[in-house]
């Protein structure tokens, strides 16, 4: 059975009443979930205060994709904020519905944090995005055809992605490119006449995670940053086919380069 936001919101509490009693601090600045290629920069994000499994959080389970991490840092930031990174997240195609999905952005508020960085990894349609680029999330078009959101709940999305973060993020790292992210349902990679139709609609990047979590981050009242980092071009953009090992090896590579940028980026928020 499928869980109510209710329940999603009492077991949001549970979690972050959970991470008090663990890890002592009572209240948190800022959240980061970090995708595919991003977790290696957990360390350089700040001194380290605590880790847990994200598995033993309550409303958490253990990552089932590869590249994703499992834990939960929390970490003092250059500018004195404390930040709670969680190393996976859970996806809408792992069919256990969207509450799960939107947890750890409702467990983050629930522990007061008014900041949500959401990183992922993609496919670009823009052939200058080579793959390792890095592009900041202006607007997102969410084809999964589900919502975090109950009933008559209106939720304002005219600027999902905070611009004034989107600039902090530029002045932190360069004149980052910023794109429309389009979210599929998954789990299979997209056709390419998919992907011309994200491009038709708007689209400049295509994954499957992260608008129905900023949907619930904004439902929240969080600001949310958006970044993404090109794996690979998407499907019939690129004469070879997709493969999962090459959108890590990707991701890997780019390692030390991501740690550095989230880096500058975190510092400022």
């Amino acid at each position: 059975m499928l869980m109510g936001v209710s329940e999603a919101f009492d077991l949001a509490n549970e979690a972050a009443t959970y991470l008090r009693s663990q890890l002592g601090e009572e209240k948190i600045d800022i959240a980061l979930v970090l995708g595919s290629g991003w977790s290696s920069g957990a360390d350089a994000l700040g001194e380290k205060v605590g880790e847990l499994e994200l598995g033993d959080v309550p409303g958490f389970s253990k990552p089932v994709v590869s590249g994703h991490g499992g834990k939960l840092l929390l970490v003092r930031t250059e500018g004195g904020k404390l930040a709670a990174i969680f190393t996976g997240r859970t996806h809408y195609y792992e069919g256990r519905g969207v509450a799960p999905v939107a947890h750890g952005v409702r467990t983050a508020k629930a522990w007061g944090a008014e900041t949500m960085v959401l990183t992922n990894g993609c496919g670009g349609l823009n052939p200058e995005w080579a793959p390792g680029t890095v592009v900041l999330i202006k607007d997102h078009i969410n084809l999964t055809g589900d919502t975090p959101l109950e009933g008559a709940n209106f939720v304002d999305l005219s600027e999902a992605y905070s611009k004034r973060l989107r600039d902090l993020a530029k002045d932190a790292a360069g004149d980052l490119p910023e794109g429309v992210y389009v979210q599929f349902r998954g789990p299979q990679y997209e056709t390419p006449a998919e992907v011309r139709m994200a491009g038709i609609l708007g689209g400049d990047l295509v994954g499957m995670s992260t608008t129905l979590e900023t949907i619930a981050a904004r439902e929240a009242g969080m600001e949310v940053l958006g970044l993404s980092l090109v794996t690979n071009a998407a499907a019939g953009l690129s004469e070879t086919n997709l493969d999962h090992t090459e959108v890590l090896q990707t991701g890997k590579d780019a390692g030390p380069r991501l740690a550095a940028l989230l880096s500058r980026i975190v510092g400022k928020l």
